[in-house]
């Protein structure tokens, strides 16, 4: 069917697309928790009989897994009608990425015949560990984030293995709503066993089988297009979190992209160390690995909407994700909060493609996205823990459109819930929910705001986690002359008179009466911002996405007492501006800074010394070599004999330490 039948084979793909749908809906309208129900962080999969995702939801859901293979623990069982298998152990073949998300597979038979798999996946608010919603960047070992669970089978012939449900329950701090949760993902995947019985039916099982196959197929053939229309060569881009642990230092992600006729390698090398918290991104090194492919998946998707979501889609590529480095953590490194540096790989990634065709691709996203939960108590003592929205930026400028305000871009996958559903679920007050005026990086097509959420808290021991803090140092870039978005902020008692900044911490004790407020960051503008037209800078004044101030700094827009632009001025203002400032690198102040002291050659240096040491020698000789620089800027770009320096002092210190060639 896939070689003789195109025009069939797309009638599959509506089907299957139509199949993963409805799971998602059953999903989304039976779950119990309002990460599910609301925020919608889950997915759904139609996958082939070798465990790769074919067809997955385009309306809702988490979009980080259209590339999500379940190869490497679908082939551990053997399968008969009625059964279900799951995994949230993320060492145990890697398709998990964190404790709290449990995911899900079913065989679905023809005639005695297995034929596919149906599969999803949702992130538990709680699945028991150290800290209330079991993650925090200030764990160090994946045994403290909760119960993980390796490949096993939740039902033997439609009946529920009632010990692994005990295990479930007895360590998860909410054990109702996981069980109501648990019920929903079965009921997903009962329905999408159901809609493929009836599609292979319709089809024939030879004819689907081959129809699966030639959707893979049809998806490679799409991402060789597109990587065979890019000028061959090598283009690197680096971004940063920013700390490797509280108060640590930043965290960097490093990609070269080395396009090659039809085929593209994306090459972490120069990225960090595994780390002593839990931002690192655990893949097991495998090159299609669905957390390394997410800004692959995002580029190409940019380049060419057209393009069919499957796995084939990243077939054409091979990540190399260094063993020991933050994006292959080595066991037990926690991992838990790995979608933070998954975010940030995203927009490394995307960097890199600017580098390639940056008339095509957008500036950085706001990223720093915080997911906010609660553990509280009512009036009445009893506990309530729920996740209250996700609190991010918003999109990067592009070469055409402004970006969207407060979407979450790469995240926009994370819906927000309702301030009527927060204060009718978890019992505080919000006292504000927008957006940050002057958030959004300038340009000529201005970068998307950042959202804003204040909240009062009522009861004691109250326990407020903003996982995936970040962005309060280092801003969204800005690209093609665009400038960087604003900062996050992090705030207790913001409007007291003695207000407490919390940067990137993410565990908040709080008493009553207290006031959390967060603010995202804004994305990076995209393009000179004196040629952004008066009327549409007035547009954002009035709509107050931009202050009059801030219009006058970054747009040389001059208003007149009366409010309106004074086109005279305005057009000295600009003149001025345009002579005076200095070339617009897209960078915030405080990159630029850090990268006057780690500059490439630096890095490269110190990638060198650590990849040659041991893994658990790594991030502390990290830390030691960033101590012994300081933040005195290199003399000459090119030098790098005080990293080795540096580390040379360290051998003679730590005679345990192995030699390296300098």
């Amino acid at each position: 069917m896939a070689r003789t039948a195109p025009s069939r084979l797309q009638v599959l793909a509506n089907f299957c697309a139509a199949a993963a749908e409805s799971m998602g809906y059953t999903l989304m309208r039976t779950a119990h928790s309002t990460f599910v129900k609301e925020t919608e962080d889950f997915s759904c999969q139609i996958l082939s009989r070798e465990g790769l995702t074919v067809a997955s939801p385009t309306t809702m859901g988490a979009t980080w897994y259209t590339g999500l293979d379940y190869s490497r623990v679908i082939g551990r069982f053997d399968y008969r009608e009625g059964d279900i298998c799951v995994v949230s152990d993320p060492y145990s073949g890697f398709v998990a990425t964190h404790a709290p998300d449990l995911h899900m597979w079913r065989p679905v038979f023809h005639q005695g015949e297995l034929i596919c798999f149906v599969g999803n996946h949702i992130h538990n608010t709680d699945v028991g560990g150290a800290v209330p919603a079991s993650l925090s960047r200030t764990l160090t070992e994946v045994h403290q984030e909760g119960l993980r669970i390796p490949p096993m089978r939740l039902m033997r012939d439609g009946q529920m293995n009632e010990d692994l449900l005990a295990m479930i329950e007895t360590n998860v701090r909410l054990p109702d709503q996981n069980h109501g949760d648990l019920l929903a993902q079965i009921a997903c995947t009962e329905v999408g066993a159901r809609k493929m019985q009836d599609v292979i039916a319709r089809f024939g099982p030879a004819d689907f089988t081959e129809g699966l196959a030639g959707l893979l197929d049809y998806a490679e053939a799409q991402a060789r297009a597109i990587i065979r229309d890019l000028p061959d060569g090598e283009y690197c881009f680096a971004d940063y979190a920013d700390e490797d642990q509280t108060g640590g230092y930043p965290v960097r992600i490093c990609v070269t992209l080395r396009v090659r006729g039809d085929e593209l390698e994306v090459d972490y090398t120069g990225s960090d160390p595994q780390l002593v918290s839990s931002l690192n991104m655990p893949t097991g090194g495998y090159p299609r690995h669905s957390l390394a492919m997410v800004g692959v998946v995002y580029a190409l998707y940019c380049l060419d909407p057209t393009v069919m979501l499957n796995y084939g889609l990243v077939r054409p590529v091979r990540a190399v994700l260094p063993e020991g480095s933050v994006v292959n953590p080595v066991k037990p490194a926690a991992v838990g909060m790995r979608s933070l540096l998954s975010n940030l790989a995203q927009t490394a990634v995307i960097g890199a493609f600017a580098r390639i065709v940056p008339d095509r691709m957008p500036a950085s996203p706001g990223n720093g996205l915080s997911i906010l939960n609660v553990r509280t108590s009512t009036r009445d003592g009893r506990p309530v823990m729920a996740s209250i929205g996700p609190v991010g930026g918003g999109a990067g400028g592009g070469p055409r459109a402004d970006g969207a305000e407060g979407c979450g871009a790469n995240m926009s996958f994370l819906k927000n819930t309702p301030v009527e559903i927060n204060e009718a679920e978890v019992p505080i007050d919000i006292l504000r929910y927008g957006l940050v005026p002057d958030s959004g990086g300038p340009g000529r097509w201005r970068g998307g705001s950042g959202l804003e959420m204040e909240f009062r808290v009522s009861a004691p021991q109250t326990m407020v986690t903003a996982r995936n803090r970040d962005r309060s140092r280092f801003g969204a870039w800005g690209l093609a002359g665009g400038k960087a978005g604003l900062q996050s902020t992090f705030t207790r008692n913001p409007d007291s008179e003695t207000p407490e900044e919390l940067g990137s911490i993410d565990l908040v004790p709080c008493a009553p009466g207290d006031v959390i407020r967060l603010r995202g960051p804004g994305a990076g503008g995209y393009g000179d911002p004196l040629e952004r037209p008066v009327d549409e800078v007035m547009t954002d004044i009035r709509r107050g996405f931009i202050t009059p101030d801030h219009a006058q700094t970054h747009y040389g827009l001059v208003l007149t007492p009366g409010g309106l632009p004074d086109p005279a001025a305005t057009k000295t203002a600009r003149a001025r501006i345009a002579a005076e400032r200095p070339p617009e690198s897209g960078f915030c102040s405080n990159r630029q800074e850090f990268e006057a002291v780690w500059t490439p050659a630096r890095y490269a240096a110190l990638t060198a010394i650590l990849a040659a040491l041991p893994v658990n020698w790594r991030y502390f000789i990290k830390h030691a070599i960033f101590a012994e620089i300081g933040t005195t800027p290199a003399p000459d770009p090119a030098e790098t004999h005080r990293v080795t320096a540096a580390f040379a002092k360290l051998r003679a210190r730590y005679p345990e330490l192995p030699e390296v060639a300098l």
